[in-house]
């Protein structure tokens, strides 16, 4: 059957989705009589509408649930992917639950970035906002006024107020550079150059940690679902490597693979490739000889989860007292030149 194309859920609908799903199929309703349920419950229309009407047509020509995501065209195909393999192991509960925490894990990181991003853009609008006004209004006003005081500033002795005028146009220079900086990224990220952005910013000491980070921890939240699914540790890791997202992350990854192919263990060869911190890489060492190397892994997903939050923290930490200080560097100084030559007219007068 032709798969119809709706418009795509994002990562807190297709999270909702599959915890609604997860807690309905854990107390016996079968999927298709989970989908019609949520479908009442839904009626709001949307994207979240428009999936369940073409899912539960599918499920109700026998087809299963995996494959009535798939016709929908609402779901990424990671998804889909993961809820096939729980079907055709039994485990599409545990699968559903993890997907949700997944995709909620997601939302939750790139509401974080996004915040990141978003701070020093606004405070940058600002900062150019306050230097136009200041180039457009401020320093005109105080330059009529010592005009008609001394005739002319060139030759007073408030000549120098003209360093006011050359320091706020180089600070209003620069910043218009770094705004277009900042929107030439964005547009980068958002298509196929977006491989070589990310190769520029990893150059960087902090934005490369966090690149590195955010990619491991897509990797290992993925993995673990997989695994959650029944999958074989191999495979599993096989498929979660596209879900990085960084190559030098998935460099070693692929290197961890070749142990795995070798027959060595996630945990051997993650501790061996120092894909982890050595204290992390032991404690997966240990969750594996215990017999929990799953419930390690989700441990190891989240504390990267965390550590990705206090690294991007750090980034707006150094970025918006930077911006502040050259908001208030070039007002001080703008304002310091213009009055200055008041002082030297009120001590004359006086």
């Amino acid at each position: 059957m032709e798969k119809r194309r709706g418009q795509r859920l994002d990562a807190l609908g297709v999270s909702a989705f599959c915890e609604s799903m997860a807690m309905m199929i854990q107390s016996g309703i079968q999927p298709d009589e989970a989908v019609a349920l949520l479908r009442q419950s839904e009626g709001k229309g949307g994207a979240l509408e428009d999936a369940l009407a073409a899912m539960q047509a599918e499920l109700d020509l026998g087809h299963g649930l995996a494959e009535a995501m798939k016709t929908c065209g609402a779901f990424p195909d990671y998804a889909v992917n993961m809820i096939a393999a729980g079907e055709e192991s039994g485990r599409l509960e545990a699968v559903l639950f993890r997907l949700s925490k997944y995709y909620l894990n997601e939302e939750t990181m790139g509401d974080k970035l996004r915040s990141a991003i978003t701070y020093p853009a606004v405070m940058l609008a600002m900062i150019i906002a306050v230097l136009a006004l200041m180039l457009a209004m401020v320093l005109p006003a105080f330059t009529q006024v010592y005009e008609r005081v001394t005739g002319s500033l060139a030759v007073s002795s408030y000549g120098y107020i003209s360093w006011a005028y050359g320091f706020c146009w180089v600070a209003l220079g620069v910043m218009l550079l770094l705004a277009m900086v900042l929107v030439t990224g964005r547009v980068m990220w958002k298509s196929r150059h977006r491989a070589a952005l990310e190769n520029l910013l990893q150059k960087l000491p902090l934005c490369g940690d966090i690149l590195r980070e955010l990619g491991l921890y897509r990797f290992m939240g993925a993995f673990v679902t997989y695994l959650s699914s029944g999958a074989v540790q191999d495979v599993a890791m096989e498929e979660s490597i596209k879900m990085a997202g960084c190559r030098p992350v998935e460099e070693k990854l692929l290197r961890c693979m070749a142990h795995l192919r070798a027959g060595h263990s996630f945990a051997h060869a993650a501790y061996d490739e120092g894909l982890f911190e050595p204290v992390y890489g032991r404690i997966l060492l240990a969750g594996e000889r215990s017999g929990r190397t799953e419930t390690v892994l989700w441990r190891l997903t989240d504390l990267l989860e965390e550590h990705c939050t206090t690294l991007t923290d750090r980034l707006v930490g150094i970025v918006d007292p930077l911006l502040s200080g050259v908001l208030l560097l070039t007002v001080g100084v703008s304002l310091l030149s213009v009055m200055l030559p008041l002082l030297g007219i009120m001590n004359s007068i006086g």
